[in-house]
């Protein structure tokens, strides 16, 4: 491991947590699972697929937005590797991806804003 000599002396030892530092692009990975997280309709999208599959003309009716607004955010939340999709016939579905990015940022949507979840609700 190459030695870093920092240019301020405050008297921590860091030596172990440079060691264990992620690449840069490991970082970049968080940032595009974040930036998905710049729109409100976006995440309100993400989390309703958490909980179900669904084609654009009943998630449009379902957050009331027009079917290209909701393929906009669609296409990004798949290109992030959030959702997946599926086609069955001229339908297309989408869902949540069963990725530890989607889950974890399932679980932080529903902790942030006080949502139970649907399926820990119905538990008993």
């Amino acid at each position: 491991m190459e030695e870093i000599h920092l240019p301020h002396d405050h008297g921590q030892r860091m030596e172990k947590e440079f060691a264990h530092i992620p690449a840069p692009d490991a970082f970049q990975t968080v940032a595009d699972v974040f930036k998905q997280l710049s729109d409100g309709s976006r995440i309100r999208i993400f989390w309703l697929l958490c909980h179900c599959e669904e084609c654009v003309i009943n998630l449009s009716a379902m957050v009331h937005m027009s079917s290209p607004a909701v393929s906009h955010h669609l296409k990004q939340l798949k290109a992030s590797g959030l959702i997946v999709s599926r086609r069955e016939g001229k339908e297309v579905y989408y869902k949540a991806a069963q990725s530890r990015q989607a889950q974890l940022l399932h679980r932080m949507i529903e902790q942030l804003e006080q949502i139970v979840c649907p399926a820990e609700d119905a538990a008993p």
